[in-house]
């Protein structure tokens, strides 16, 4: 059931949000040249896939977790687009192709083995990864690793149908403030 509303909701939001998109793709080309961010991440099962969302970090700025990236490395564009989570938006995409899960642990990166070894001990890994989710709408990012992956655990193994749009809706009404970056 879960995956037939991903699909649905995606797809929905690609199609109705696709202006939206266009005219967020157009100001960040001016803004850093290189619009659209691809990363890889560590999916179900722990499976490599490749994120893609809206540059917020200047071109340059080294591939690491938020909360290990300076402040400095953020273009004014990519605070407006963090803070209205607008960023987050191509992941739409990865979602339609069954990579993500609109609800679900945001998912890591392959060199943060620490709460990488947390999730898999929780057994985070056995769902897709999600745009939100319970960590997402109280503000518990991946700088507190076993924090997170007791979080996702829990959020796991409570989930339904009123949970998953309850995460969704907190998170469109501003619940939460996303990765926490360094100063």
């Amino acid at each position: 059931m879960i995956r037939l509303l991903d699909l649905f909701f995606s797809l929905l939001g690609l199609m109705v949000g696709f202006p939206v998109l266009v005219v967020l793709f157009v100001i960040g080309l001016f803004d850093t040249g290189s619009p659209l961010f691809f990363q890889e991440r560590v999916g179900r099962n722990q499976k490599p896939f490749t994120l893609v969302k809206f540059r917020t970090m200047k071109k340059d700025t080294a591939s690491v977790a938020s909360h290990l990236a300076s402040t400095s490395s953020i273009t004014k564009f990519g605070a407006f687009l963090r803070k209205t989570k607008l960023d987050e938006l191509p992941q739409l995409w990865n979602v339609l192709k069954g990579e993500m899960s609109l609800v679900g642990p945001r998912p890591g990166l392959f060199n943060q083995e620490e709460l990488t070894a947390a999730r898999e001990k929780q057994g985070v890994f056995k769902v897709r990864p999600g745009i939100t989710g319970l960590s997402q709408v109280n503000e518990i990012d991946m700088s507190t690793p076993e924090l997170l992956a007791q979080t996702d655990a829990k959020m796991i193994n409570s989930m339904t149908l009123v949970n998953y749009f309850k995460y969704i809706l907190q998170t469109v009404t501003g619940k939460g403030s996303g990765d926490r970056i360094k100063p």
